[in-house]
């Protein structure tokens, strides 16, 4: 779970939050809206541990990790579902070594099938075969529209 204790954050002077205590627990879902200026983006800097609170402690459980999509991106070639899905660069590690073993250099001729075998097993238990849907999911709850996930990435500030 994510526990925030007594947290106070201040940009400047401007106080964000003060003496805030909440728990997330697992399979909980939290939307966080607000005006500009408000604190979102600290917040999430927070979580993320790029900031530090002023006072009080956050508390992540241990191997938890924060995925987050920048607010600015650069200008790319990329559609909007690679960009998502390069996100996951075990699941793009995995597509290389599986590419890499398609294409012959798979080690010695008696193990390449079972490498190959291997991999892909790996591959299904990430959710490799379903990631395509899951990331068009995505996209599509943070209001593209379904042609939009083909499209370039273009730079946007949100």
């Amino acid at each position: 779970m994510i526990r925030f204790t007594d947290v106070t954050l201040r940009r400047g002077a401007k106080i964000l939050l003060e003496h805030v205590s909440v728990v997330i627990h697992p399979g909980e879902k939290v939307g966080l809206v607000g005006a500009n200026g408000s604190g979102k983006s600290s917040l999430f800097a927070l979580l993320c541990d790029a900031l530090h609170a002023d006072e009080g402690d956050l508390a992540l459980p241990p191997g938890w990790r924060v995925a987050h999509v920048a607010q600015e991106a650069r200008a790319s070639e990329k559609s909007a579902l690679d960009y998502v899905i390069d996100g996951d660069t075990g699941l793009r590690e995995l597509e290389t070594q599986i590419a890499s073993h398609d294409d012959g250099e798979g080690d010695a001729i008696g193990h390449h099938g079972n490498a190959l075998a291997e991999l892909h097993t790996a591959y299904g238990d990430i959710g490799g075969y379903t990631v395509t849907a899951r990331a068009e999911a995505l996209l599509l709850g943070l209001g593209f529209m379904l042609a939009d996930t083909q499209s370039q990435v273009a730079t946007f500030s949100g």
